[in-house]
């Protein structure tokens, strides 16, 4: 299964960025990909709350969305859509931090709302309160593909082994974490976590990333990666932005669960006690 990544600087303005994931389809189409994967906040980057409510719409009346469903319909491709800021449904609903999984014909196969938001502390002084103004969901989500099962998560969830878990006991082949990593998380973690979720999961990870300094002066790591279920680096993008392509052998995962077999071998585990 090709497979196509994208890494990308997202602005603030969600027309450039649109132009950006539809020429990402073209191309990823044109190199032969079955599928493209797209970062987390592929709409806009903006830590300018007030100006990026301008911007931000409900699923609905997303352009990026709607542009991105109609460049899948003509190129005839799946795509993840990492994740884009939308608004909730409800008037005074916070954002939504959602992940779409669009069909070749366009259609919406599966969403995911982001379930550990980003809320630390950094000791460069970055501080973050994704919380403020984006509302957690609450459900792991895997989709059928026509050969593989996609298991969905974003970002900070990385962090949080269960979400994966969940996602393996679900029957998940490949696993997304498209996201928008911190530098100095980046430079400490990336490479350690993903590599963790792969082998423990005995499944592919894709991880399309934002990267460099984006206009509202934040700047993410980047590192784009694909990792074999044996935790092998099949795609590393480094700090640039651009299309990646990757194989993914499907027939690894059974290979890797027959050799060490994690899912077979696991059980439930009770909450610890101390006697």
């Amino acid at each position: 299964m090709k497979i196509a990544v994208l890494q990308m600087t997202a602005g603030i303005d969600p027309a450039q960025n649109a132009r950006t994931l539809v020429q990402a389809v073209r191309d990823a189409r044109a190199g032969g990909a079955e599928m493209l994967f797209t970062p987390e906040m592929s709409n806009l980057i903006d830590r300018n709350r007030a100006r990026a409510s301008e911007t931000i719409r409900s699923e609905g009346e997303d352009h990026v969305l709607a542009e991105v469903r109609a460049a899948a319909a003509e190129h005839g491709l799946w795509v993840h859509l990492g994740s884009l800021a939308v608004r909730g449904d409800a008037p005074d609903a916070k954002w939504r931090n959602r992940a779409f999984v669009i069909a070749p014909d366009g259609g919406i196969a599966a969403r995911y709302d982001k379930i550990h938001l980003f809320d630390v502390d950094l000791a460069s002084g970055e501080s973050w309160r994704e919380s403020a103004v984006y509302e957690g969901g609450e459900q792991a989500v895997a989709v059928q593909l026509p050969r593989a099962v996609l298991g969905l998560s974003i970002c900070y969830d990385i962090r949080f082994s269960a979400v994966y878990s969940a996602l393996s006991r679900a029957g998940a082949d490949i696993i997304a974490v498209p996201a928008a990593f911190t530098v100095p998380t980046g430079q400490a973690h990336w490479h350690v976590l993903l590599r963790a979720r792969a082998i423990e999961n005995a499944c592919f990870v894709v991880a399309a990333a934002q990267t460099g300094e984006h206009a509202d002066s934040r700047s993410t790591y980047g590192h784009s990666l694909v990792i074999d279920p044996w935790g092998e680096i099949l795609l590393d993008m480094g700090e640039a932005p651009g299309l990646g392509f990757a194989e993914l052998d499907l027939a690894r995962i059974a290979d890797v669960r027959s050799r060490v077999p994690v899912i077979a071998n696991r059980r439930p585990v009770a909450e610890a006690v101390r006697p």
